[in-house]
């Protein structure tokens, strides 16, 4: 009887059924399909099929091809923070309408008026992070893949979809600089003994931590308004800023080296889209936005009330036409009579018509005929 050849999933888990992989499995299929894909593209343009920048070159082509595929939901996180910024003081007014209130009709009374307003704006707090949330499961399938290399080599089986047992076992074999394999991750490093290994990882590990700071603390200091910065969400995000980096100080050994690369480019893919947002879209009201509208002014240019790049001169007429229409609307608008007390009040309901003082009118005077 021929011995079976055991499957990728069953030398994962050890024979036992991997409940986690196998919800990641068609993502697991389409990033194999990727990396495979920008691997023979590269192999085709002369490159070593088992060569460490090639792989390395095949996990920057998938980050492009993720991060491209969710500029469509970075665009609309951008537009949910811009609403979310707009209806803060909004939201401010509902928070301070129950501060102090503990009751559970109070505290449902609240997050009713909450929802219903973020209904009437149609943004929600959850879709400022849908780029993130999205990218995670991919991450995440990334890495498993990437961690699975090594026991598929060595029983001589390839991944769940395009990464076969050859392709697998030249990504096995492929080292960064000649010295440090894609697959390893720090602590496997430090036990083997690898200290090249080590010294590359703990640099792009820094470099890593380093490029997720940058992006959000570009975000805190120029791109927030003055009435953003007041609010909890602020403090909560300060505080992410410098507990984050924590976080990847402990779970980036754990890392392989192809995954730190993988997140370090995708970090530098968000700098960049953030430097360009923050730069040509900032948020109203913003560093940001003040040092935009300066640099638009020494151009002889500005932003019109749709928010156009515009001549000086458009702009200024366009404000003289507001300014008129708003001093129209003002003088059409009814004057606000001014409250009347009680005497006043008696006194013009004694006045006459013909420009009498309002004097008491004796019984015996004549009438005028």
């Amino acid at each position: 009887m021929l011995a079976s050849t055991p499957t990728p999933s069953a030398v994962t888990s050890g024979g036992g059924f991997d409940l986690f992989s196998t919800i990641l499995w068609p993502l697991k299929w389409l990033v194999e399909l990727i990396l495979v894909s920008w691997h023979w593209l590269l192999t085709a343009m002369g490159m070593g099929p088992a060569e460490g920048i090639t792989w390395v070159l095949s996990i920057v082509g998938l980050v492009v091809v993720v991060r491209a595929a969710l500029i469509p939901l970075f665009v609309r996180q951008i537009k949910s923070q811009r609403k979310m910024m707009e209806i803060a003081p909004e939201l401010r007014k509902i928070q301070d309408k129950y501060r102090g209130k503990k009751d559970q009709l109070s505290r449902e009374a609240m997050s009713r008026e909450t929802m219903a307003l973020y209904k009437k704006h149609g943004t929600t707090p959850v879709s400022s992070c849908l780029p993130l949330l999205v990218q995670m499961p991919v991450f995440l399938a990334l890495f498993y893949t990437l961690s699975d290399v090594s026991k598929h080599a060595k029983a001589g089986v390839g991944g769940v979809g395009a990464l076969n047992a050859e392709l697998t076992k030249q990504f096995y074999d492929a080292k960064l600089f000649g010295v440090a394999p894609l697959h390893t991750n720090m602590v496997d490093a430090i036990n083997q003994g690898m200290t090249a290994t080590v010294v590359i990882l703990v640099i792009l590990v820094v470099l890593m931590i380093a490029s997720q700071f940058f992006t959000q603390l570009q975000i805190i200091s120029k791109n927030l308004s003055p009435e953003a910065k007041t609010g909890q969400a602020y403090q909560m995000q300060k505080i992410m800023l410098y507990v984050l980096p924590f976080a990847f100080v402990f779970s980036g050994v754990f890392f392989p080296l192809g995954v730190v690369i993988y997140w370090f480019t995708s970090n530098l893919w968000t700098m960049a889209q953030q430097f360009i947002v923050i730069r040509e879209m900032p948020t109203p009201g913003s560093d940001a936005a003040k040092q935009r509208e300066e640099r638009l002014a020494r151009k002889g240019k500005a932003l019109d009330s749709s928010g156009k790049v515009v001549p000086i001169e458009k702009y200024e007429a366009e404000q003289q036409r507001l300014f008129e229409a708003a001093e129209a609307a003002k003088a059409a608008a009814p004057k606000r009579e001014q409250p009347m007390g009680k005497q006043r009040a008696k006194k013009q309901s004694q006045k006459k018509p013909g420009g009498d003082t309002g004097a008491p009118k004796s019984p015996d005077a004549p009438s005028k005929s």
